[in-house]
């Protein structure tokens, strides 16, 4: 697993198709956070949207790395469809680390804020909560499910606006309302852990779906 890991990364690198995705959330960060003096907790709902949107399309762009062919060798070396699938989950999660460090950190830049412990530690899982949703979106969205990207893009679109204005309804939405309503983060710490527990059940189960179509294929 590691060696596939360290494969898809250096893949992933070499072909800078990161960039884009990276530049789009430091934009949005740079956008949604400049001069902001407000709570952190909606700053950082707002850093976790942008965070949304690019674990969707770093993962896209991850699967999509390598064509048909290409990517039944992955799948043979690596042992298999599970196993394959699993590394490429794993290396979404880790291409998610940097940006949601900096979704912590550029906030504290652009704006005026003074943050505690309690504020950065809601801020990851914040940020984890929408990663572990978007991962989710891009691989049902991938190449793996779609051969024709142009469909893939539509629903990627419409499961983005799903997950956003459903509300209370999916963990983003949850978790967006209570960012953006409650300006203490210590009291919203032990309700954002459940979210992220139930966007980690929401990637276990577009991994799933995912795997079901692509053996299939």
């Amino acid at each position: 697993m590691i060696a596939l890991v360290r494969y898809l990364f250096t893949v992933l690198l070499l072909s800078q198709r990161y960039l884009a995705p990276v530049l789009l959330f430091t934009g949005l960060l740079a956008v949604l956070t400049s001069n902001d003096s407000g709570p952190l907790t909606a700053t950082y709902g707002s850093a976790a949207g942008a965070m949304l949107v690019c674990s969707v399309w770093l993962t896209m762009a991850l699967v999509g790395l390598e064509d048909r062919a290409h990517r039944s060798v992955v799948v043979v070396n690596a042992g298999g469809h599970p196993r394959a699938l699993a590394g490429w989950v794993v290396t979404a999660v880790l291409a998610c680390l940097p940006p949601a460090a900096a979704g912590l950190a550029l906030p504290l830049v652009f704006g005026s804020h003074s943050p505690t412990p309690a504020d950065l530690l809601l801020g990851l899982e914040a940020q984890l909560t929408c990663a572990f949703t978007g991962i989710a979106i891009g691989l049902v969205c991938s190449p793996l499910v779609f051969r024709r990207q142009g469909y893939a893009l539509v629903l990627a679109l419409l499961l983005l606006a799903a997950v956003l204005l459903a509300r209370t309804r999916s963990p983003v939405g949850a978790l967006l309302v209570d960012l953006q309503s409650s300006s203490r983060s210590a009291d919203l710490l032990g309700s954002t852990a459940v979210l992220l527990a139930a966007a980690a059940g929401v990637l276990a189960a577009g991994a799933a779906i995912t795997y079901t179509v692509a053996v299939r294929k």
